[in-house]
């Protein structure tokens, strides 16, 4: 037997015209954190750099410049929950009525799939950034699981957990089902896109978790070094950067890749300022660094981006900018631009 749910969701839509909102399909939702109103922080950087911006990324460029200069008091909005009925999961889609909810992009061009047997009831946690870039994992959807716990069985549609991911799974006590295809009988999602203050304490609470039985004494920071991993960011001076800034400023220089969560957290949880090209492996520094830290993002003018800046506000950090030259496929940063920035944030 196949299941014909996916691709009569297609005849269904294409009939009616339309593109239904799944969310709109919800049986019930509530606040899972109020509204409120909060003013965070610009971000430091020096006059002239955002001039050099030629694209961004996540985000138009007047969005990007508006994350990175506003430090007004403005209203953050509720995180909210909702509750589904009847929902197949087929492929990384959720499917219900005539909408679908992409989780990941489908494996399978061919809309048919064997009719999902397993019948669950529970929370998922998962969203489609966080699937992509370990980096919104570990910031963004591990404080959506602490909302998933709260309603019984937390789902996610990740099939593995290996190297710095299940380490920190370990530590923040995450032991989530994972499934591919079911039927859910009753769900449970979330948007939890806003920096309220549930949102706030969630973040400060996986810190405390991190750092559970272990002390670390201040130090003057961490350049977490990207080298070609992941998307291409390559900076072309990074070695002879984190050379220098480790011999004028006792800043260390760590291979994330190369070491394991136990050392990220320990180099890390005591750094003042954490340094390095915008990307994943900065979040190891971001989760465990002391409230009244910096965080300084060194990019290549194409390829500039605020995600961090809001991760930066709801972890009471500051955030920095140098944007260097070149293109993301290879670019230079002034040491003259990082010292003068972090003149300005000492």
């Amino acid at each position: 037997m196949m299941a014909l749910r996916p691709l009569m969701n297609r005849i269904r839509r294409a009939a009616s015209d339309s593109n239904a909102d799944f969310m709109a399909l919800a049986a019930d939702r509530w606040e899972a954190a109020p509204a409120e109103v909060v003013a965070f922080p610009a971000a430091t950087v020096l006059a002239g750099q955002l001039v050099r911006i030629r694209d961004t990324v996540f985000g138009s460029p007047a969005e990007t410049l508006h994350a990175l200069t506003f430090a007004r008091e403005c209203r953050i909005g509720p995180t909210i929950a909702y509750r589904f009925h009847d929902v197949d999961l087929v492929d990384g889609v959720l499917y219900k009525g005539g909408a679908e909810h992409h989780l990941r992009p489908r494996r399978s061009r061919v809309p048919l799939a064997g009719r999902p047997r397993l019948a669950l009831s529970g929370a998922l946690y998962d969203s489609w950034i966080g699937l992509r870039y370990f980096g919104n994992w570990l910031m963004d959807d591990c404080e959506i699981y602490r909302l998933a716990e709260l309603e019984g069985q937390t789902f996610t549609v990740r099939q593995d957990s290996a190297g710095h991911r299940a380490c920190y799974e370990a530590m923040l006590d995450m032991a989530p089902m994972r499934i591919e295809t079911a039927h859910l009988d009753d769900l449970v999602m979330f948007d939890d896109l806003q920096n309220n203050a549930g949102r706030r304490a969630r973040a400060a609470d996986r810190r405390r978790r991190l750092l559970a039985g272990r002390s670390f004494a201040p130090h003057p920071g961490v350049f977490l070094l990207r080298g070609t991993s992941g998307d291409a960011r390559r900076l072309r001076n990074e070695a002879q950067l984190a050379n220098d800034l480790h011999q004028r400023y006792g800043i260390m220089p760590i291979d994330a890749e190369a070491h394991t969560v136990a050392d990220l957290v320990a180099a890390c949880a005591g750094a003042r300022i954490a340094i390095g090209v915008e990307g994943s492996q900065l979040t190891h520094a971001l989760a465990v660094m002391a409230p009244g830290g910096t965080f300084l993002a060194l990019f290549p003018p194409d390829r500039v981006t605020a995600a961090m800046k809001l991760m930066t506000d709801r972890l009471g950090l500051g955030f920095a900018v140098v944007i260097g030259t070149g293109t993301a496929s290879g670019f230079e940063v002034s040491l003259d631009e990082i010292e003068a920035t972090l003149d300005r944030v000492a």
